[in-house]
């Protein structure tokens, strides 16, 4: 991985007397250092990937302090870590991005929870949850209550989220439960400070081994007889414990107001956003003092009926402000408050809106129903004309606009090597008529985008061969699963090509071999090139090569006989590889490798290299492409068959054309693919490749001196 993290692995060091300041999801990494954690896992995903990024480079520290730290294949490998934890005492923490991850992890989690834990366990997943969400849209708060693990939503502060991973630890050891924590996008990149305690080196580590294995004890495994006996303790023991320390400790904050005869109750991670609304309409100062009381949920699974019956008993109402649905905290305390016959007037999903995520002003709308219905003398004047101003604005820009702006989705990075086989692609299937395509998650899903839109279905990471063993056997064309080299040693290796070989499906996997699991932030896996192979290949026309051939070593293995590796540029290769398996008499697993490296990994690996060189006065030949605008016709074939955001249009300078032309932009990275479609699509050779020399030799700047002279002499006076 080339991105360091250097300045974040010393504040792992601060300790006692010291003050941490940065953003949140650091802020917990300290904290499980803090706690005495023995180990930690994970797979990495937005916004948690930090947590483990930083713990990856940082192994030199963990050694110290005798913490494994272990970056896992996937969340199910992540959570069956935390088996270490039944037996012995060992504090251990794992971490990836929620909902996917956790919906992987769920058989280990499950397994997890029965017998319940020992040492302490601490969860840590990214909620990615609301319209900005990259994932589907459900909540991990399932997960807890099918479960019975504890869930925590830290208020967004960061000496209360450091806090709140130390109880975490402690709450799951006293109620022997799994501690899920999860964090929102803005609570992972809040930035603030806290003041640091000294890292607490684990008492069993790698440094301290434990010298004889736990005795056999048939009640610590998730196997029937003793489940049955399992799920009782959870019920009579586990859950009653829990609340005991909850409410003991203090975890979820009260926060008195003047309007005493009100309430909210918030998720701890809503907070901020709570207080920014309640200031809209004069009812909290930027501080935090409210003048409605708040119950904030730092654990927002199992809540403690009887805080909640206290906090709620003789007020005329209480809202809950709860994000998604189904509305789990709302309807546990409609029931716990009617079980108790407390009358106070109870709301939630009725005034807030039931899906998406709680920001501000999503907020606002249901307070403005909250404070209108019972506290109608309070003035609102400046909330609603904050709101109607929002709304105005909106369709303020909206009437000047003559047409709805265009949609601007998420496309593939500049020079992306993954860009190049859909260009390919939409010219196979010109040959071949079109395909279904199993897309899969990762940065070829960008494919189902314009101008390529090509992806019928995204079923789970690595699942894309596995989702058309349905479709494949009804449709008379050969089906394409698609899949990166992340995907595929995360889940595609077993769910995908080894139930093809089993059952002897004629199928079509294209692999991406970009050498990273390249969307979740360019993490190494087992098919990435050593550091030997990366000093190298610096040179443009040198590929990142594994070696090894590590995918392809493991697909031969496994039995796959009809195989082909071609490299992303090479369209015109890649189009007759593809119409190859389309239309070939093989019947069987065929897996076509496109092999190119990530481009932004490439870019920071030869960027300081040829920085070095510049400040050696070394020469260095820049490869830039361009379009001949004499030429160019204004058919803008290219710019569909490619998508690059720097191959674009500006107007035609032929004062007797109206067509604008095609224009590569500054941005452009050397990469090829717009001469490569050009060729493959034969297309109008208006691109044209020059090669800018810096710092050249003599005998380059006496020839550029002497074509130069010729060129102005040829040229009409």
């Amino acid at each position: 991985m080339e991105v360091s993290f250097s300045k974040e692995i010393e504040a792992l060091r601060l300790g006692s007397g010291d003050t941490f300041h940065g953003e949140g999801i650091l802020a917990i990494t300290k904290g499980l250092l803090q706690s005495g954690v023995a180990y930690v896992g994970g797979y990495q995903g937005a916004p948690v990937s930090h947590l483990l990024d930083v713990m990856v480079q940082a192994k030199a520290y963990m050694d110290e302090l005798g913490v494994h730290v272990e970056a896992c294949s996937n969340e199910a490998s992540a959570a069956a870590m935390l088996g270490a934890s039944i037996h012995y005492p060992l504090r251990g923490a794992v971490t990836w991005k929620s909902i996917v991850g956790t919906n992987v992890a769920a058989d280990a989690l499950s397994n997890l929870s029965s017998p319940g834990v020992k040492g302490g366990v601490l969860i840590v997943v990214g909620e990615d949850y609301g319209e900005g969400a990259s994932v589907i849209q459900e909540r991990t708060h399932a997960y807890a209550l099918k479960s019975s693990m504890c869930l925590l939503d830290p208020r967004p502060d960061l000496g209360v989220m450091v806090n709140m991973v130390e109880h975490g630890f402690r709450l799951s050891e006293t109620s022997n439960m799994p501690c899920m924590m999860e964090l929102r996008i803005r609570t992972c990149h809040v930035r603030g400070s806290f003041e640091c305690k000294d890292n607490l080196p684990p008492p069993v580590s790698t440094r301290a081994l434990i010298e004889e294995p736990a005795g056999f004890d048939y009640m610590r495994l998730a196997h029937p007889p003793v489940t049955f006996r399992h799920e009782k303790l959870k019920g009579e023991e586990r859950l009653p414990a829990a609340r005991r320390y909850i409410a003991e400790h203090k975890l979820n904050e009260l926060m008195p107001g003047r309007h005493a005869d009100l309430g909210i109750v918030v998720q701890g991670g809503l907070y901020n956003a709570l207080i920014r609304s309640l200031q809209q309409f004069g009812l909290a100062d930027a501080f935090g003092a409210t003048d409605i009381p708040l119950l904030v949920l730092n654990v927002t699974y199992p809540l403690v009926p009887e805080e909640v019956a206290d906090f709620c008993a003789g007020k005329r109402a209480v809202l809950v402000v709860e994000e998604g649905q189904p509305e789990y905290i709302e309807q546990e305390i409609a029931t716990l408050l009617r079980r108790r016959d407390i009358q106070t007037a109870l709301h939630g999903c009725d005034m807030l809106p039931p899906a998406g995520e709680l920001g501000v002003e999503a907020l606002a709308g249901g307070l403005a129903l909250f404070v209108q219905r019972h506290l109608p003398n309070h003035a609102q004047d400046s909330a609603q004309g904050w709101l109607s101003g929002n709304r105005d604005r909106r369709a303020a820009v909206a009437a000047k606009l003559e047409t709805p702006l265009p949609n601007r989705p998420p496309s593939f990075c500049i020079g992306c090597p993954e860009r190049p086989v859909f260009s390919a692609l939409k010219l196979a299937q010109q040959d071949s008529g079109p395909v279904h395509i199993a897309a899969d998650i990762g940065c070829h899903a960008f494919g189902t985008f314009e101008p390529f839109s090509m992806g019928h279905s995204i079923l789970g990471y690595g699942m894309s061969l596995a989702s058309r063993a349905g479709v494949s056997p009804m449709m008379q064309r050969r089906v394409l699963s698609i899949m990166g080299d992340g995907g595929f040693w995360h889940n595609g290796l077993l769910t995908g090509v080894q139930s093809a070989l089993f059952n002897g499906d004629d199928a079509v996997l294209m692999i991406f071999k970009n050498g990273y699991t390249s969307a979740t932030g360019t993490q190494d896996i087992i098919s990435t090139p050593d550091d030997e192979v990366k000093a190298h290949a610096v040179d443009k026309q040198q590929s990142l090569v594994d070696k090894n051939q590590t995918i392809e070593s493991t697909l031969k293995g496994l039995g796959v006989q009809w195989m082909r590796t071609v490299h992303t540029y090479d369209v015109d290769k890649m189009r007759k590889t593809l119409n190859e398996a389309f239309t070939s008499s093989f019947n069987g697993l065929k897996v076509i490798i496109a092999e190119g490296e990530c481009q932004l990994e490439r870019q920071r690996r030869i960027k300081p290299w040829i920085a070095s060189l510049l400040r050696k006065g070394e020469r260095v030949v820049r490869v830039k492409y361009g379009v001949d605008e004499d030429v160019c016709n204004g058919d803008h074939a290219c710019i569909r068959l490619s998508g690059c955001p720097t191959l674009t249009i500006k107007d035609n300078p032929d004062p007797l054309k109206v067509d604008p032309v095609a224009v590569v932009i500054d941005g452009c990275v050397g990469c090829g693919l717009c001469g490569a479609n050009a060729h493959a699509a034969t297309l109008c050779p208006s691109f044209y490749r020059a090669e800018v020399v810096q710092n050249p030799k003599w005998h380059e700047r006496l020839l550029h001196s002497l074509q130069g002279a010729i060129v102005r002499a040829l040229q009409p006076a």
